[in-house]
């Protein structure tokens, strides 16, 4: 006796599978990746070629070879922070009433004066890059936090948004990156 398999009616397997393909696509989130967090600066108005003097930039360079070096000489990572401070604070001109500098002549004249350089080699690692970025970041918050101490007597976590405005500006960030070939 010959039996007989009715055929199975796949006519709407596909129509199953595409609801199921556009309901994973729908449903599913896609993780932005992180960069760094930076604000552009606001669009020059009138005259935007200040003319910055010497002594005022801190030129960092890092190297293809991954080195940090800090007006042509290299120096360890863990310096860096130092020398940021050490060349924002300056108060050459002595006219930084909250500075802590030495006012050494070769170094910035008021901290709204100071102008980081950064500029990196095409083949510099993107690790050591944020590692500098992680490190300025850090001495211009160890800069702005004891500014907080010393006039609103608590820290940058503490205080409102007019104070912190007040902070940062007495501490500007300026920071110019560019690449080198």
């Amino acid at each position: 006796m010959k039996t007989s398999v009715n055929p199975v009616n796949a006519g709407s397997m596909a129509d199953i599978a595409f609801l199921l393909l556009i309901f994973f696509l729908v449903s599913t989130t896609i993780q932005n990746d992180v960069g760094i967090n930076q604000k552009l600066p606001a669009r020059c108005e009138g005259d935007c070629t200040g003319n910055i003097k010497e002594n005022n930039i801190l030129e960092i360079s890092l190297n293809k070879m991954n080195q940090v070096m800090v007006k042509g000489k290299i120096i360890p990572f863990q310096e860096l922070k130092e020398a940021l401070i050490t060349f924002v604070d300056n108060n050459k001109d002595k006219s930084c009433t909250y500075c802590n500098g030495k006012s050494i002549k070769t170094l910035s004249d008021h901290p709204t004066k100071a102008v980081i350089s950064l500029k990196t080699d095409r083949e510099t690692s993107y690790k050591t890059f944020v590692t500098v970025q992680n490190i300025l970041a850090g001495g211009y918050n160890e800069l702005r936090n004891t500014y907080a101490l010393k006039i609103y007597d608590k820290g940058l976590e503490d205080l409102n948004e007019k104070e912190l405005k007040e902070v940062q500006k007495a501490y500007p960030k300026v920071i110019s990156e560019a690449e080198v070939n």
